[in-house]
């Protein structure tokens, strides 16, 4: 990338070259796991300066993950880069596990260590190491917020997952929580009642852009003395049935757990997502009871060209 910084950060010097969506480089990661099987799928183009909105949004559609990003500047030396991340349908604000292939695709090209990229929501630092020879990263998010939510916004929601309200789990009550974006939380008392999952496609989508939820980010813990736990994030709103790992829910959960004062002192949360699509994932959460924001961990891996 051939670029200029100023004082506000990373900026692109003009740019001619014409580029379709059909021209423009790809990469493909998984995030979220060691095995591209598994994860979620992220599209990561690195030298997306020239492309203008609806190429970006062509990219993605075209790309079908849950959420392509876009390094449309870049400061190599000063390890900072400007990010945008597309939906099939439209531009997220700020999406975790496109943000760890990102930083992934990059300290593959640059070498590990601290990148801080300028998103949509404000600057995301991201921390890569290489562990057993696969780079591990670990964003941290911008301050996080949470508060409960009102029952004229639960009741709808549950119809078009078709749960009842005795199926919530009264320990951990329904949020509206903040890490980037906003996502509804729901706790349900059985991981059967989880795993079974088959809501009102278009039903939730309609709840959801309404109040401008990115997921609604469904949640079993898997025992009393734990913060562990299994999720699921329904993402209608960007075209997709489901995300099997979520980086930005994670994030906003962690603020949740935080907003219900289950953080007394430093502690890891995992999060396991996918199982039920078949794309296992695992999400690792550091909080700090002093500190708004959630530290979101994991690794990913290339997704291999079936082509070749």
């Amino acid at each position: 990338m051939t670029t200029q910084t100023s004082a506000a950060g990373p900026s692109p010097l003009p740019d001619t070259t014409l580029a379709t969506s059909d021209t423009i480089d790809v990469l493909r990661y998984s995030a979220f796991s060691a095995d591209p099987a598994g994860g979620n799928p992220a599209g990561v183009v690195l030298d997306a300066e020239a492309l203008d909105d609806q190429q970006m949004l062509a990219v993605a559609a075209r790309v079908g993950y849950s959420e392509t990003a876009f390094v449309t500047a870049g400061d190599t030396e000063a390890r900072r880069y400007r990010l945008r991340y597309f939906s099939p349908r439209a531009e997220v604000a700020f999406c975790g596990h496109a943000t760890i292939a990102t930083a992934v695709a990059l300290a593959s090209r640059t070498g590990t260590g601290e990148l801080l990229f300028d998103t949509p929501v404000g600057e995301i630092r991201v921390g890569t190491t290489t562990e057993g020879g696969l780079i591990r990263a670990t964003l941290t998010s911008v301050p996080t917020h949470s508060h409960p939510a009102e029952e004229t916004l639960v009741e709808p929601v549950l119809r078009a997952l078709r749960w009842s309200r005795d199926e919530l789990d009264a320990d951990l009550p329904p949020h509206v929580a903040f890490g980037g974006n906003d996502h509804l939380v729901l706790a349900v008392r059985s991981r059967e009642r989880l795993a079974a999952l088959d809501y009102d496609f278009d039903a939730l989508h309609d709840i959801m852009r309404h109040h401008g939820w990115t997921t609604v980010h469904l949640v079993h813990r898997q025992a009393p003395d734990r913060l562990d736990f299994h999720a699921r994030d329904p993402f209608p709103v960007g075209g997709v049935v489901e995300d099997p790992a979520t980086g930005a829910a994670a994030a906003a959960f962690g603020g949740y757990l935080r907003a219900l004062g289950l953080v007394t002192e430093p502690l890891r949360v995992h999060i396991r997502q996918g199982e039920d699509m078949g794309r296992p994932s695992d999400l690792y959460v550091d909080l700090h009871p002093d500190d708004p924001r959630v530290r979101v961990t994991g690794q990913a891996v290339v997704i291999p060209d079936p082509g070749q």
